[in-house]
């Protein structure tokens, strides 16, 4: 149902048009995230269980598209209620350009680092944003019959509009882990120069890692889904994709949904990315983060109760195991799913510092420019190619560094690395 008939639906009420109507039913809330499929179903599942007694009715709409839907409300002065992110570049952009409305008290307390770091605006440091739901980046999943063999790694960049993503994660955690928490929170953060030896090095060592590829290898994987290829109970995974004969790859814990059986091992990434030992507990993070773009209070209330232990529960409770999702608080009670109790021990005990992922910290302009040069990179990556590759991302850091609005003064986050909460 769209906005509009929903609108019409709720005037009608008032006007007691609609036989069983209240006299004064609560407006739809509008939510707008990220997931769809099995992921959206349990989450709108979720958002029909919210009964705050009130007969309040909430609509998720998931779309791919995020960016471009959100930005397609706002310039329609039609924004959702509340939407949810995985940019804190983009939720950064909403907050400068006085979109955001800052959380209330209750909601701030939940907002953990590094997922949802207070912003300065007008001399007052508030919480914009809290996070929902979290992912673990450093990860390697392996085939069984391989894993102590020298990688050959599988590596599929293709993902709808956002292409190339799958490099920018490699670079980052190999940044994070060559260079620690606070060269990679300078960099994410547009405060250190692309040309930097520790950047440089970063993309180096991925090419090194790769190895030489056929230009064959190098089309499949610049075409094939993150995914990879599907089969008739849908993808597959890289692992097991007819043609990428490999038995490592570098992927985020959402990527067990494809991965069910009992013949995927699955490891920290720092082992296979050449860093000190000091940094080897070190991991790189993501997260979807909930936002509220409108004055009505029943958002806040709604922000409230779906970060809270019992919406967290409820949303758990609604998700298929392969699809489940992850909390930041070490409070909450662990999975019971092995594949899903490793990674929550990983990203909530045996963690020292998480580091938020960077392209993801970036400005939007940065971050899309970030993806086109990985895929560029990984097409050629002779040393003259990445030298020019670098001097362009170091142009559009300089243009996107944030300048205040007139009128306001804003700082962007600066501190994005953080102990596991609680």
């Amino acid at each position: 149902m769209n906005r509009v008939l929903r609108a019409l639906l709720a005037a009608a009420c008032l006007l007691a048009l609609v036989p069983g109507c209240s006299a004064h039913p609560p407006a739809p809330l509008v939510v707008l995230g990220p997931w769809t499929g099995a992921e959206g179903e349990a989450f709108e599942a979720a958002l029909e269980r919210l009964d705050d007694g009130t007969g309040r009715t909430y609509t998720y709409e998931g779309t791919r598209s995020l960016r471009e839907t959100l930005v397609s409300q706002l310039e329609a002065d039609d924004p959702p209620d509340v939407a949810i992110l995985n940019s804190i570049g983009e939720l950064t952009e909403y907050a400068r350009r006085d979109k955001l409305k800052p959380l209330a008290e209750a909601t701030a307390e939940r907002a953990y680092p590094p997922w949802a770091p207070t912003l300065l605006v007008d001399g007052r440091r508030r919480t914009y944003w809290v996070p929902l739901k979290v992912d673990l980046k450093s990860l390697v999943w392996s085939r069984k019959d391989a894993s102590d063999k020298a990688p050959i790694w599988c590596v599929g960049l293709a993902s709808q509009a956002t292409s190339g993503w799958p490099g920018t994660d490699w670079i980052e955690d190999i940044l994070l882990h060559q260079a620690g928490p606070a060269v990679y929170t300078q960099w994410a953060t547009s405060r250190l120069t692309w040309r930097a030896p520790a950047v440089r090095g970063a993309w180096t060592t991925w090419a090194q890692l790769l190895g030489v590829r056929s230009a064959a290898s190098v089309e499949r994987s610049l075409t094939t889904s993150y995914e990879g290829t599907s089969g008739p109970n849908g993808p597959r995974g890289l692992l097991h994709s007819p043609g990428f004969r490999c038995t490592h790859e570098h992927q985020s814990a959402f990527i067990r949904y494809v991965y069910t059986g009992t013949d995927i091992a699955l490891e920290p990434s720092a082992r296979f990315l050449d860093g000190p030992a000091e940094y080897r507990d070190t991991y790189e993070v993501a997260g979807d983060m909930a936002a509220v773009f409108s004055d009505n209070p029943a958002a806040q209330e709604l922000v409230q109760r779906l970060s809270s232990p019992a919406g967290r529960k409820r949303w758990r409770e609604e998700a298929a195991p392969a699809v489940r999702p992850l909390f930041p608080n070490r409070t909450d009670p662990a999975p019971t799913h092995p594949t899903e109790r490793h990674i929550d021990t990983l990203l909530t005990r045996s963690a020292r510092t998480l580091c938020f992922d960077a392209s993801d910290v970036m400005p939007p302009e940065l971050r899309d420019a970030f993806h086109r040069a990985v895929l560029e990179f990984f097409r050629d990556p002779a040393s003259r190619r990445l030298d020019a590759l670098l001097g362009q991302l170091e142009t559009v850091r300089t243009q996107t560094n944030e300048n205040p609005p007139e009128g306001h003064t804003f700082r962007p986050p600066e501190e994005i690395c953080a102990s596991p909460a609680g």
